[in-house]
């Protein structure tokens, strides 16, 4: 009686969990007929590695197949469950183990959990063939796993599954488990459509929503599971992303400005919005977007890049994201160069590199007369008394032949390259410095 209500109480994806090779659905490119993994799980071997991708993509199932097609000595744990001790334990029984020849496999889920020293525990067993590990982690091993570990893993990249690979998992879940299939209840290919939408490429969470669903369908005698149902029964899943993703959509919202593609710039902005990112994030990487990447070919475009920063403090959400969006498509429209960026890294390493060089005395300002008698401000002439230009080098005289800003013949720049060699002549901004 006791086991039967445990066994009540296993979610459906537990349930269903692949008994073989071609029951995984999705992550074709280590687990297809070519992929990495499953080859070396054919010839019944694994490597060290870590499986990394979003919840629900089918790290814990790849690991239940590793157990089944490996004949090796298994040992699972959860970084968030589990200590030093019982690794410790398990990785003793590994070293008897390895006497007799034995493989053993640590998998560990959610290794990421585990702190710097326990990691270091795994260290020397792994490098020396003692134990093989399976690491297993929703957040970026760069950052999560200790260097020398990370080093003797490889990392095994899992993506999150598509709308069409969790509606397969789905039907396959309506036919093989015998508890949803006795209740006899049919699920529209609408409904299904609906929950790989709601489940963002987590299997997990679409076979657990497909679950209670159904059994909310056959609460109420329904013989066919619809959207009101499914509604009804729904848990909201939240739609923020991972905190690397918050970094892999920013660069992508950026890299699209800069590449002048404003359906991918809005349909990444988007997206922030929709996860639950700050609007004014977004604002400000667009202002300095506006100097980065556009600068003086259009400098209209910091002032709509900070008017959009300031409409988003007056207005706030949701209607602050028509005026981002509108700063969006002129970014994306704009003219592109980094002349601005290019001149202030150049400015910063050569400060970096003159820091003993020191201000001609002319450009001094002659405060007291002993400063007065000692040269500040000699010979310098105020271009407001000489028809407002003078040509004359402002730079110290060791740095007399450098060039900083290079102007671009690109949009409105043009016109300042044009003043400048007017200026300056031709021969000071249509090249190079001399070497």
């Amino acid at each position: 009686m006791f086991d039967s209500q445990i066994e009540e109480q296993v979610p459906l994806a537990e349930r269903v969990r692949p008994k073989s090779l071609d029951d995984l659905v999705g992550q074709q490119h280590v687990m297809g007929k070519e992929g990495v993994l499953r080859k070396a799980l054919e010839k019944g071997t694994v490597f060290s590695c870590i499986l990394y991708g979003p919840p629900g993509c089918g790290k814990s199932s790849i690991a239940e197949l590793i157990r089944k097609y490996v004949n090796a000595e298994f040992y699972s744990f959860s970084g968030a469950l589990h200590g030093a001790n019982e690794i410790k334990q398990a990785m003793n029984r590994a070293q008897e183990m390895k006497r007799y020849g034995k493989q053993t496999v640590i998998f560990i889920d959610e290794i990421h959990r585990l702190s710097k020293a326990q990691q270091d525990l795994l260290l020397s067993k792994v490098e020396d063939g003692t134990i093989t590990l399976i690491g297993a982690t929703t957040e970026n091993p760069s950052f999560e796993v200790i260097p020398p570990l990370l080093s003797r893993c490889r990392v095994i990249f899992l993506k999150p599954l598509s709308n069409e690979e969790l509606i397969k998992i789905m039907k396959r879940a309506l036919v093989v488990d015998q508890r949803v299939a006795s209740y006899g209840v049919s699920v529209t290919d609408e409904v299904l459509q609906a929950i790989a939408q709601l489940s963002q490429g987590d299997a997990r969470f679409a076979l657990n929503t497909l679950e209670i669903a159904v059994e909310t369908a056959k609460t109420t005698n329904e013989k066919v599971l619809d959207l009101k149902t499914l509604q009804t029964s729904t848990s909201y899943k939240p739609q923020g992303y991972r905190k690397e993703e918050h970094y892999d959509f920013a660069s992508a919202f950026i890299k699209s400005l800069r590449g002048s593609d404003p359906d991918a710039a809005l349909y990444y902005m988007a997206r922030m919005i929709e996860s639950g990112e700050d609007p004014m994030f977004i604002a400000r990487r667009m202002i300095i977007l506006a100097s980065e990447d556009i600068g003086l070919a259009e400098p209209m475009a910091l002032l709509v890049a900070t008017s959009a920063a300031q409409a988003v403090e007056y207005v706030g959400l949701p209607e602050c994201i028509l005026n981002l969006a509108q700063a969006v498509i002129y970014l994306a429209a704009a003219p592109k160069s980094n002349s601005v960026y290019l001149a202030v890294e150049k400015a910063r390493k050569i400060a970096k590199e003159s820091a003993a060089v020191q201000v001609p005395l002319f450009l001094r300002n002659p405060v007291t007369k002993l400063m007065k008698d000692s040269g500040y401000g000699d010979g310098y002439i105020y271009p407001h008394e000489a028809g407002g230009f003078v040509k004359r080098s402002y730079m110290p005289q060791e740095l007399k032949k450098i060039k900083i800003y290079i102007p671009k013949e690109i949009g409105k720049e043009v016109n300042i390259k044009k003043k400048l060699e007017e200026l300056w002549g031709k021969e000071k901004y249509s090249q190079e410095e001399e070497k």
